[in-house]
């Protein structure tokens, strides 16, 4: 390789189809990929690169453009399949200091896949690490497609024209609309990938196996039983037929396109296979096989070489050691997985990294008559993962509530971003195992979360995730939000034929922080008209935002079977979610279900929970998030006095002196003043408080606020969030300790100046945000009182960041 080259330049990336291709610095060894990308170019897209006719590149050419120094000139080549689709080239301007020219040129055949996009914005950070600042582009005024590319990168740009050549300046400083625009396009790339893997229209299962009860055989009877829209293939060395179907030695030998395959084959034949789908042209693969990074390190290598190989050539991978895929559309009916129970058609999509559990989930889905959109288990989840599952749900018109049961965070910071986003529109619950460790499943490709679980905790909520405590509380969730309405807020009416079932619920909701109106028992006699007047009563009052209905057998007698029709029909005139303890029965049962043309529950369904303590606790979990979902989002607010240009140049100079470390306490003052914060040695009095701003190795910069004392200290009585703050986190932050009424005034004692304390969260949160070379910034004390928030005291630790915050640096592939 060439001395000095940067690998962390290397990047696999998702273009706009879906498809992936590999980002890498070119080398002076890649003259013959160069000589046969040139030669496949069109003569308009070399006159477009050159302004000039030119069949062949001399010897001279070819070292020239495959000779750099990845300082004053940087080449970045696109590969897909081993051979080159593109290049990106920057050669600084002796005459213009922090400026280079960059010229692009891509194949004629992935022109309008996003190849262009891309390149640009791992140039541009390529160039920004180097020291530069500015990129001129000379482009002829007919290549249009080169134009947008540069304009519609959001980077602040001027334009000229002269000699009939456009010239573009492009400011490579990133900015708020660059930003976005590589989140739209990461979210319709990466969302794009998931569809061409949910909707094939045609499946490979390599390795389906004669013997019965095998992986194989299983995935291949499993698709033919769902009755799978699109052609299956299996794939056997020696066999003709597998469960009656006609069988192909190798994916190669099949006639027709394969979008997907399923691999079941042993570990150490699975490299092989997936170079076979690779030379066939497929899609996407699930690897249901074991034997990967679940067994140790050898196993691990394993895993990367596939994740590896499978990029190179366009190919996204599900597991390996998964369950499989499922996808109800009527379309598509495909049951890609190992699970001998498949819900039915409904609004609900389901990732699961647990292989294991898959089959238990989807059985208790199932069960409770739960129906499902799609489904994914990704097992040791080495390249799709839940942040791509949400990226497609997000606008899946099928998809109205998301479930997730993670074991481990690829990208926490990501995952975040994506979720506060999602939960603007669509319910996100999950349940994130392993609380008491924070541990990773070994075969994740992921870290351990460093922050306690209840930090964790809170920053799920900050983006609008409901994190339950476990599976059943996930379907119990799962059943409301999957059919009916938000609540309006958080007032219940209770109504039963059971005083003792109503005292239950009224416990249950005061203790959840519900308010709650007695109970309205109708007796064990109530009927049909008797429970049609209460709840119409209920869903009139305008000091009603949900119903909880209980309805137990009586202990003499029968009952009135009508009770859950006139349930229903109230159900369906209003706009009020109804929950139901209806017989003990769990899920969706038959008597409260509005039936959808397939059989399935349909919106307007009422959900059963076999105890009126399971139907509250489920309908607070919505509550919580429909008044999240209602709460402004808030703004980053501009902060007057923050000078980030000379506080990023402190860091860089103390940063660059030697090792880095404890700074000073003049150095703190310093940075801090950057950012419009004053620090008083001499203040004292009013209530000690803690400001802490953390650069966290999954989540980045978080921010906590506690109280200053050995009380709050010993029950850990602190409040997270991630940077940047909103106007409203900030407040929320202040308010979120258990300890904050001493902050408003506790037992007769003047509240002290909350705004003074929310300002400097935000200018905190902004420093920590800004300079990822902060490791940890203190104020302790910081002494709020009716006048304002004084910092008397202060540390500062600063450490090399590992590279530039993700979602400022060019999109990639983890």
């Amino acid at each position: 390789m060439t001395e000095g080259y940067p690998d962390h330049w290397e990047a696999d990336v998702v273009l706009t189809d879906g498809g992936t291709a590999h980002l890498r610095p070119i080398r002076s060894e890649d003259a013959g990929l160069l000589r046969a990308f040139y030669a496949r170019l069109s003569p308009e897209s070399i006159y477009y690169r050159f302004f000039s006719p030119r069949p062949t590149l001399s010897d001279k050419e070819i070292a020239h453009l495959t000779t750099v120094d990845h300082d004053r000139r940087v080449g970045l080549i696109a590969t897909i399949a081993g051979e080159m689709i593109a290049v990106v080239r920057y050669d600084r301007l002796k005459d213009r200091p922090g400026t280079a020219e960059v010229a692009f040129l891509v194949e004629d055949a992935h022109q309008g896949r996003g190849v262009g996009a891309v390149l640009l914005e791992h140039i541009a950070a390529a160039a920004r690490e180097r020291g530069l600042h500015r990129f001129v582009a000379s482009v002829l005024p007919d290549n249009r497609r080169m134009t947008r590319v540069f304009r519609e990168a959001g980077y602040s740009a001027e334009q000229s024209f002269e000699d009939g050549v456009i010239e573009l300046v492009l400011d490579l400083e990133p900015t708020e609309t660059s930003v976005e625009v590589m989140a739209a396009r990461e979210h319709r790339a990466e969302s794009r990938s998931i569809q061409r893997l949910l909707f094939p229209r045609s499946v490979a299962v390599v390795g389906a196996s004669r013997a019965e009860h095998s992986v194989g055989q299983t995935v291949l009877r499993n698709l033919l039983g769902g009755d799978f829209t699109g052609p299956v293939y299996p794939v056997h060395p020696t066999a003709t037929a597998v469960a009656g179907v006609r069988a192909y030695a190798s994916v190669l030998d099949i006639p027709d396109d394969i979008d997907l395959a399923v691999v079941a084959v042993r570990a150490l034949a699975v490299h092989e296979v997936v170079e076979q789908c690779a030379g066939k042209g497929v899609r996407a693969l699930v690897v249901v096989s074991s034997g990967f990074g679940e067994t140790g390190a050898e196993g691990r290598a394993r895993q990367e070489e596939l994740v590896r190989l499978a990029r190179a050539y366009g190919m996204r991978v599900v597991g390996p050691n998964c369950l499989g895929i499922a996808n109800t559309d009527a379309d598509v009916r495909l049951n890609a997985t190992l699970a001998p129970t498949m819900p039915g058609r409904g609004p609900v999509g389901f990732f699961s990294q647990s292989g294991a559990l898959g089959i238990a989930i989807l059985q208790r889905t199932a069960e409770r008559g739960l129906g499902l959109s799609t489904f994914v288990s990704a097992g040791n989840r080495a390249d799709v993962s839940g942040n791509d599952l949400m990226q497609y749900w997000e606008e899946d018109p099928a998809t109205r509530a998301v479930l997730l049961y993670l074991e481990s965070l690829g990208n926490p910071r990501k995952f975040a971003r994506l979720a506060r986003r999602l939960s603007r529109k669509k319910p996100i619950v999950a349940v994130k195992s392993g609380r008491s460790t924070q541990g990773v499943p070994l075969g994740h490709a992921a870290r351990a979360l460093s922050l306690p679980d209840h930090a964790v905790s809170a920053l799920f909520a900050q983006a609008g995730v409901i994190r339950v405590e476990d599976l059943s509380e996930l379907f119990d969730v799962a059943q409301l939000l999957a059919y009916q309405p938000l609540p309006a807020g958080d007032r219940i009416a209770i109504i039963d034929n059971s005083d003792s079932l109503g005292l239950l619920a009224q416990d249950a909701a005061v203790a959840l922080g519900l308010q709650v109106r007695p109970p309205v028992d109708l007796g064990p006699g109530a009927g049909a008209e008797e429970y049609e007047a209460a709840l119409a009563d209920a869903l009139n009052d305008d000091a009603v935002d949900a119903v909880v209905a209980l309805f137990t057998p009586p202990t003499i007698g029968g009952y009135d079977v009508r009770v859950p029709e006139r349930i229903l029909r109230k159900a369906a005139s209003g706009a009020k979610p109804i929950v139901a303890t209806y017989l003990g029965h769990k899920g969706m049962p038959e008597e409260l279900r509005i039936t959808a043309p397939d059989g399935s529950a349909a919106e307007g369904s009422i959900p059963s929970y076999p105890a009126p303590e399971d139907a509250v606790r489920a309908l607070a979990y919505v509550i919580r998030y429909a008044q999240w979902r209602q709460r402004p989002p808030g703004r980053v607010p501009d902060l007057p006095d923050v000078d980030r240009k000379r506080a990023r140049a402190l860091v860089a100079e103390w940063v660059a002196d030697g090792d880095p470390g404890e700074a000073s306490p003049e150095q703190a003052a310093e940075l801090l003043a950057c950012y419009g914060i004053a620090v008083d040695a001499t203040a004292e009095g009013g209530v000690p408080t803690r400001i802490v701003t953390s650069e966290d190795p999954s989540f980045g910069a978080v921010i906590s606020f506690g109280l200053a004392d050995e009380t709050a200290a010993l029950l850990d009585d602190r409040a997270y969030r991630l940077t940047p703050l909103t106007d409203v986190e900030a407040a929320e932050l202040v308010r979120a300790i258990r300890t904050a009424p001493l902050l408003m005034g506790h037992r007769g004692a003047e509240p002290v100046n909350l705004a003074s304390l929310e300002d400097l969260l935000l200018r905190v949160a902004r420093l920590g945000d800004d300079l990822p070379e902060v490791a940890r910034l203190e104020l302790n004390p910081v002494h709020a009182d009716p006048k304002g928030a004084s910092v008397s005291r202060v540390s500062l630790r600063l450490a090399r960041p590992l590279g530039p915050r993700p979602e400022l640096g060019p999109r990639r592939l983890p």
